[in-house]
């Protein structure tokens, strides 16, 4: 089974960027299996297409507009994914809407997709993430890691992976 996790944002933009900000989190703390990439794609849109075409699994991390409070984390998945394109949560979501039904197009769409989003506290011209957000970020990283494992995909600490030990 192949997987992407894909952390979409704009790391200008303080918080807009948590999904970039998770992956690389997530690089840092984890060795992935053989059939796991993680990709930091940042403001790609559509030059994402041939990266995502016949995945299995796609996994995206991404800021999400709510109504929830800020770092409140929402998990979507199966026809939540459809009812995300028609609310306009995410400031990437028309990207995303558009790579996907390019795919579908072409049969080249991911079996599965499963979007973390993290609801911002922050859009101002920063490079950091608040604080609140980066607590988020970690919950999000756990979280996938959980999805991973949930899928037979996972993970290894790194201070684990480069000792041998289990």
């Amino acid at each position: 089974m192949s997987t992407l996790v894909l952390g979409l944002g704009n790391v200008l933009l303080s918080d807009e960027g948590v999904g970039v900000h998770v992956v690389e989190a997530m690089e840092d703390a984890y060795v992935l299996p053989s059939e796991v990439e993680i990709l930091d794609g940042g403001t790609s849109g559509m030059d994402l297409l041939d990266t995502i075409a016949g995945r299995d699994h796609l996994i995206v991390a991404d800021a999400i507009r709510s109504d929830k409070p800020p770092a409140s984390i929402l998990k979507l998945t199966g026809d939540e994914v459809h009812a995300f394109f028609q609310n306009k949560i995410s400031p990437h979501q028309l990207g995303l809407c558009d790579l996907l039904a390019s795919l579908a197009l072409s049969d080249e769409a991911p079996e599965r997709v499963t979007i973390v989003g993290v609801v911002p506290a922050n859009l101002e011209l920063g490079t950091e993430l608040s604080p609140i957000i980066a607590e988020a970020r970690d919950a999000v990283v756990e979280m996938i890691v959980g999805i991973l494992r949930e899928a037979g995909q996972a993970p290894q600490p790194r201070q684990l992976a480069a000792t041998g030990t289990a």
